[in-house]
């Protein structure tokens, strides 16, 4: 896809996809954990970061845009026909950014499920890309239990249970023996001229920025929210820009 739009170097925005619509956790953005939407856990991740000149909400929803607007960030109203389940966020992104006059080098997705990302996270990541010039994205990623490794899954036909990778782990049969392999961890930015050009957040080459469990939990469900709601008040995970936020607004 030609690019129209002037792209900005050295520019970051950020992208939160909020839409309405959700079928785990009815209205999941705005869903409170440890007294906050979870909306907001990204967000003032971003804010704290200062990295970013723009931090967008894309939304369909009214009740989010209004959280939006009171965390003092923008709102872009997205398409009836991007507001499905089965919308892709990339092709959100890029429909958005074919609207601007003028983009950013990078633009980050901070997903509102991945309430644990920090701002040093976003400013580490924002690094390795304007220091890596080749590279078309960039995500945060984790290294996965060993219980949870590829070669330990199973499959199961009727009630029988069978290794899926059985030749793999008989030669890697414990840990030491497996490669090390990562999932997602809570942050991708991509160049817009990516994105534009038809590739999606994780576009090769990406460079890889580890972060720990729980950093990357993904609030998908119910229980995610529970999880994340224990990790929190068990002190387990230190978010110490939402402490700020909070004694801030205590304060006034």
């Amino acid at each position: 896809m030609l690019c129209k739009s002037v792209i900005e170097k050295n520019t970051f925005w950020a992208l939160v996809p909020a839409r309405g619509g959700s079928k785990s956790i009815p209205q999941k953005n705005l869903a409170m954990l440890a007294g906050r939407p979870l909306l907001d856990y990204g967000v003032q991740a971003a804010k704290t970061s200062k990295a970013f000149s723009r931090i967008i909400c894309s939304t369909d929803e009214s009740k989010i845009a209004t959280r939006a607007h009171a965390l003092g960030i923008e709102v872009d109203w997205r398409s009836e026909e991007l507001s499905t389940d089965e919308a892709a966020v990339v092709d959100v992104a890029r429909e958005f950014l074919s609207r601007q006059k003028r983009i950013p080098e990078i633009l980050a997705l901070i997903q509102p499920t991945s309430p644990f990302l920090l701002p040093e996270h976003i400013d580490a990541l924002l690094t390795r890309m304007t220091q890596n010039h080749d590279a078309n994205s960039a995500q945060t990623i984790c290294p996965t239990p060993h219980n949870f490794h590829p070669w330990n899954q199973r499959i199961v036909v009727g009630s029988r249970v069978r290794f899926m990778f059985a030749a793999e782990r008989k030669k890697a049969y414990n840990k030491q023996r497996k490669p090390t392999v990562y999932s997602f961890g809570n942050l991708v930015a991509a160049r817009s001229s990516a994105l534009l050009d038809g590739m999606d957040f994780f576009a090769e080459p990406s460079e890889g920025l580890p972060v720990k469990w729980p950093y990357n939990l993904d609030v998908d469900g119910p229980d995610d929210l529970r999880l994340a709601e224990t990790l929190l008040l068990s002190g387990m995970v230190d978010l110490d820009h939402m402490k700020t936020v909070k004694e801030s607004r205590d304060q006034g």
